[in-house]
Order: C-alpha cells, then structure tokens, then sequence
C-alpha cells in the first residue's frame, strides 16, 4: 500500500519533473550529499535545479523508478530534460548547468565507468563513516522550501 501511494505520488509530481530543468535527488541523512546540497545552493544563480530529498516518499519513488535501491541510496540521482543520470555523471551534468568554466565539467562523461565508478562507489559505501551522518533528514527552512518539489522532503 505505502508503495502504490509513492508511486501516485511520483506521477502526482510528474508535471513538476517535467517543467524543471533539473531534479536533484540526494540523501538527506548524509552530511557528505548535503554539503553537496549546499554547493549547488550557493551556485545555482538562476535557481534551475529542485530539490527532493531521497528519503520522502517521492524521493523513494524516483529511485524505484529508474531501478534503483530506494532504501539505501548508493548515489545522486540528477534528472535533466526527462534522463536520469547517477554517480558522477550526475554530479558532472548538474554542474555543467551552471554555466561559464562548470560546463567543462560535462567532459567526465566521456570517462569510461569503469575508471570513474570504482572510487565513487568506494566513497558511497563509505561516506557515513568517512563524513558522519545527521540523525534525521535536515528540513529546509522556509526561503529553501520553494527549491524543493512539493513532497520532496521527509
């Protein structure tokens, strides 16, 4: 039951996914993912990217949806223009978003994956102990709420 209702929820938001030019869908516990929150938060100037945050039910949702673990995130999940991209690829493909010298960040793509997944899953599987962990999901403030897609955080 829990599960269809996500999944209602996903296509509830589908429309927002849509008109978004990019969807950033990280781990909310992690501190390593919100670090990461807050660098895209500090450069994003023309505030294109929303947010949801992989533990609410629609983060869970998306996950599922691109067949992918959506109890224990082992990656970022970035969506642009209706593709999902994972790992580094969508690390790369959100920044290049911000414009001017971040657009040479969309090269890391033409890295095959399997130079560039082994380190980023090594820090995935580790990133808890490496950075620590919040206890629960961080709430976003009220200015910050707008960013995130309506459901998308715990």
């Amino acid at each position: 039951m829990h599960q269809d209702r996500a999944i209602d929820q996903t296509q509830a938001w589908q429309s927002d996914l849509d008109h978004a030019p990019y969807v950033m869908v990280y781990d909310g516990e992690c501190v390593l993912c919100d670090g990461f929150f807050h660098f895209v938060l500090k450069r994003d100037r023309k505030q294109q990217v929303r947010f949801v945050i992989g533990q609410s039910p629609l983060g869970q949702a998306l996950f599922k949806s691109v067949g992918l673990p959506h109890e224990n995130f082992t990656t970022i999940l970035v969506f642009r223009d209706g593709k999902a991209f994972t790992k580094v690829d969508a690390l790369a493909e959100l920044v290049s978003g911000f414009g001017g010298v971040w657009r040479v960040a969309r090269l890391i793509r033409l890295v095959p994956h399997v130079l560039k997944d082994p380190l980023y899953n090594l820090i995935a599987r580790n990133r808890y102990r490496l950075f620590g962990r919040f206890d629960q999901c961080v709430v976003p403030d009220d200015a910050l709420k707008a960013r995130f897609l309506e459901g998308g955080f715990g």
